[in-house]
């Protein structure tokens, strides 16, 4: 019989989430039609939720493209060794037109796009590093990214970080992982 994966934290659902997190809740299932289960877990701190959903949903409408937000998100995935996140990045990506050989690219923080390869060189030692040289921001600026975009290239690395942080602290089942077992057990 296959293992059920369990989260550390409780998946909430609008039966079980605290009061605070309920409309968020409720919004998320009836337009995604399932609740992520990251989302589940944040619901256990309303305010956690209520700043990830809004971080989130700003992100949706700056001026970095889908396509490099994704690769970003899929070399932070790889980075914590985030499954849920490399399932979502790999997914989301490729419906943005990142390519399959992209994917696996962008999960080594490189790209065969040389703007998005700068614009991947630029935000990783934000990350693994904790320093900042120069010449990258110089780099990424000469490859054609704005200003704007750079700064929200560090919005989507921390959004990112946050999200792979807490699935790996939480051992937080890749979507749909919880359903599949069930639907093993019952047949």
């Amino acid at each position: 019989m296959p293992k059920t994966e369990m989260s550390r934290f409780p998946i909430h659902d609008d039966l079980t989430a605290p009061e605070g997190s309920l409309p968020i809740l409720k919004g998320a299932s009836s337009a995604a039609g399932q609740l992520p289960n990251l989302l589940g877990v944040l619901a256990g701190a309303p305010a956690a939720l209520r700043a990830y959903t809004r971080f989130r949903a700003e992100l949706r409408h700056g001026d970095l493209p889908k396509h490099s937000a994704e690769r970003i998100g899929l070399a932070v995935a790889a980075h914590y060794g985030s499954k849920p996140g490399l399932q979502l990045h790999t997914r989301t990506g490729r419906q943005a037109g990142v390519g399959i050989d992209e994917v696996a690219r962008a999960q080594r923080w490189d790209s065969a796009d040389p703007r998005e390869a700068a614009l991947l060189r630029y935000v990783r030692p934000l990350l693994t590093d904790g320093k900042f040289p120069q010449h990258l921001h110089e780099e990424a600026r000469e490859a054609g990214w704005s200003d704007e975009q750079l700064l929200e290239a560090i919005a989507v690395l921390s959004m990112e970080s946050f999200t792979a942080m807490v699935n790996v602290a939480g051992d937080v089942p890749v979507d749909g992982s919880v359903e599949e077992t069930r639907v093993l057990r019952a047949a």
